[in-house]
């Protein structure tokens, strides 16, 4: 799956800033947040392979790409919140 485009990724950052109700990122711009998420946007397309690697065959061979995308944020988001 390639990157995001520009827009994608501004989107994101639209929704980081509209949801941004503890103040968390007030120090970075636009431009810093739309770096990080840029920057987070080509990690995840240089890991993909090792991700789907790193699964269990049936679930490998099963689960479609948004499947296994959402498994993915399901477990991230679940990790920062319990250790947070």
């Amino acid at each position: 799956m390639p990157a995001m485009v520009d827009a994608e990724r501004r989107t994101i950052v639209e929704e980081i800033l509209s949801k941004n109700h503890e103040a968390e990122p007030d120090s970075l711009t636009f431009e810093d947040l739309l770096a990080a998420v840029a920057a987070t946007d080509d990690w995840i397309v240089a890991n993909a392979v090792a991700f789907n690697q790193a699964l269990p065959l049936p679930a490998r061979t099963t689960l479609t790409t948004r499947q296994k995308a959402w498994i993915f944020s399901l477990v991230q988001r679940r990790r920062y919140l319990i250790n947070a």
